[in-house]
């Protein structure tokens, strides 16, 4: 038998929070704290199965369109719980990197963030990167005007630029993305990490996120070992990076 693959990175599009809480007959907000629970457990097992980055879609920059109440619940959620997780995040040796753009984020949102990834700066036994108020179109448009500012003061010569250093130039410098999963149905990456999922195999389910549990991480995981990772070349290349 083969040994087990595990991805070195793996993105989830934590998705199904609302439908989840109505079909349980409770407000739809409440299904935001359930994923937020479930986020805690399910971060531990991930990393403890070897997995060395992993970076959850916490809130698009598009999420501003919801209504004022749903946008102040979420804003609220991340003060209030960011910074009773730090403690576990140091116990379990994590570092925190928050990924988006800091405009339209509230003062105390964008310190507890800071506050978190500070206090989580030299832990090495895995990443977790939040994407909050982030756009995949956004933060490469972002990046590349980096790349201009660089090259303005000849800090940067263009003919250097490659498709890897272009991730230095990132919100985050992680590595690529080798497994995307999606919760709760929706077959689609709706605008998260286009650059680093460039060859990320996908997994899409129908389970909402806030029931996303081990079992279901195992099932993503033997999908993940079932696929033959090509990378545009042939069938023989192995299955990991």
């Amino acid at each position: 038998m083969n040994d087990v693959v595990i991805p070195t990175h793996i993105a989830i599009i934590m998705d199904g929070n609302r439908r989840w809480a109505k079909e349980k007959g409770l407000p739809s907000l409440k299904g935001h704290q359930a994923g937020l629970e479930n986020l805690k457990k399910i971060s531990k097992f991930i990393f403890n199965k070897g997995v060395k980055c992993l970076s959850v879609f916490a809130f698009s920059t598009e999420n501003f369109k919801r209504s004022e109440e749903e946008v102040k619940y979420l804003m609220d959620m991340v003060v209030r719980e960011i910074p009773k997780l730090i403690k576990d995040f140091n116990k379990n040796n994590i570092r925190v990197v928050i990924s988006g753009r800091k405009d339209r984020l509230r003062n105390d949102v964008l310190k507890v963030l800071e506050d978190c990834a500070n206090s989580t700066n030299s832990n090495s036994n895995g990443t977790l990167n939040i994407c909050l108020n982030y756009g995949g179109s956004q933060e490469i448009v972002d990046a590349c005007k980096k790349v201009a500012v660089d090259f303005k003061d000849n800090k940067l010569n263009l003919d250097d630029l490659d498709e890897t250093s272009f991730y230095n130039y990132l919100y985050s410098d992680l590595p690529p993305v080798d497994l995307m999963i999606r919760t709760s149905g929706e077959c689609r990456i709706s605008n998260f990490m286009l650059f680093q999922l460039a060859y990320a195999e996908m997994y899409f389910t129908n389970t909402y996120f806030p029931d996303f549990n081990e079992d279901c991480l195992e099932a993503a995981l033997a999908s993940f070992n079932q696929r033959n990772r090509r990378f545009g070349g042939n069938n023989n290349e192995a299955k990991s990076n």
